[in-house]
């Protein structure tokens, strides 16, 4: 049985272009791109196209990109180093529905001294820039506010709240892991002082990611050692990852209207006929600003984790939530942060699609996902006991 693969918010398929760029280097050209001899050079030649390949996806110089190894070091590296850059500064700004990459992190400097304040969302995800705004300091060392939530989709104003950051004279770093390859995002004009993208959410494999400083951005490294990356991240460079992701972003800035356009259609298809067929079912999440392969649904009165056992005997493949935090029994932090009542937040289902999912996907989850949920409620304890009052903000 193929697999409906619509969980590529967890991760994605590599690209057939993207597989045939990178086998070389993962054979023929094993070079050291730090070694003085032409063999390594030759390898130091790849890496330079794909920094400048990513750099061109993202509106910025070359100098201002550096290879990581996934999404988590770069939000980490960059957090730390705003923090380290200013030792007289002892607050930081997040939110409540950033990835665990973030708010780990956050909790973890919150026992080394650091005060964090966690910016909440309303019912439908969105940020209160007035909050915001109003949580700024005189030592606030760093904001942290991700591009588009991981589980919802909703994307949040960055533009505008760069800006207003810089205003206060504050770094702002923004984790932008779900963004990058499905919505246009130019550097170039948008004041960001640290960004962060990871490859196998783009088609690229896993293992390899980047960061993005602006130039004039104080830095420092979080991994110490070796020259690589101009001093900025030491360790020998996963060269086939790199030359992967540099192919992976060009597919991607070439794809991005196919991104917005089809597949947006497809995911609003499956989304639409969901929330038709199936009674107390909800969609979660701003419907005006998501990302156009993300939809989160809510069916009351069942588990998601059922949901998705159901799913998989016909080979389609979900997520009940971010798949870093999947295997926790506790509702999503983040629609326990939009207030959605616990017995819709437990019956929340992520389908995440791809510029591979075809119309012929979308026909057969709409065919069985309504037989999968009435199944599941018959044997439902609650599903004919009670009716929870959709104000609960549980």
């Amino acid at each position: 049985m193929q697999p409906i693969y619509l969980d590529n918010n967890a991760t994605t398929k590599v690209a057939p272009e993207v597989l045939e760029e990178m086998l070389p280097v993962l054979g023929e050209f094993y070079g050291n791109p730090s070694s003085m001899h032409s063999f390594g050079g030759s390898v130091g030649a790849l890496v330079k196209k794909a920094r400048e390949r990513t750099a061109q996806a993202l509106g910025c110089r070359p100098e201002e990109i550096i290879f990581t190894s996934c999404g988590s070091e770069g939000d980490n590296t960059a957090i730390l180093s705003a923090l380290r850059a200013n030792p007289e500064k002892r607050h930081m700004v997040t939110t409540r529905v950033e990835h665990p990459a973030v708010l780990s992190l956050a909790k973890h400097l919150e026992t080394r001294g650091i005060a964090v304040t966690y910016l909440g969302v309303d019912a439908s995800g969105r940020l209160d820039l007035d909050e915001l705004r109003a949580s700024l300091r005189k030592d606030t060392a760093v904001v942290s506010v991700m591009y588009a939530n991981n589980e919802t989709g909703v994307v949040f104003p960055i533009p505008e709240i760069a800006a207003m950051v810089r205003e206060r004279g504050i770094a702002f770093h923004t984790d932008a892991v779900q963004a990058v390859g499905k919505i246009p995002i130019s550097l170039k004009d948008m004041p960001v002082d640290y960004l962060v993208l990871s490859g196998h959410k783009l088609h690229a494999p896993k293992g390899v990611g980047a960061l993005y400083v602006r130039r004039g951005t104080p830095f420092r490294p979080f991994l110490i050692g070796g020259h690589q990356e101009r001093g900025r991240r030491a360790g020998t460079e996963n060269t086939p990852g790199i030359v992967a992701l540099g192919k992976a972003m060009e597919l991607a800035v070439a794809g991005i209207g196919d991104e917005n356009t089809r597949v947006k259609a497809l995911r609003d298809r499956l989304e639409t006929g969901l929330v038709a067929a199936i009674p107390d079912a909800i969609v979660n999440g701003d419907p005006a600003s998501r990302l156009p392969n993300t939809t989160s649904i809510a069916f009351k009165y069942v588990e998601g984790e059922a949901i998705l056992l159901l799913l998989d005997t016909f080979g389609i493949c979900a997520s009940s939530g971010s798949a870093c935090t999947s295997g926790s029994l506790e509702p999503s932090h983040v629609l326990r942060a939009m207030g959605v009542p616990f017995t819709f937040a437990h019956g929340s289902i992520r389908f995440s699609l791809s510029r591979y999912t075809t119309d012929a996907e979308i026909d057969t989850v709409l065919r069985e996902m309504p037989g999968v949920i009435k199944r599941l409620r018959k044997m439902s304890p609650f599903s004919a006991a009670t009716d929870e009052k959709p104000s609960c903000t549980c």
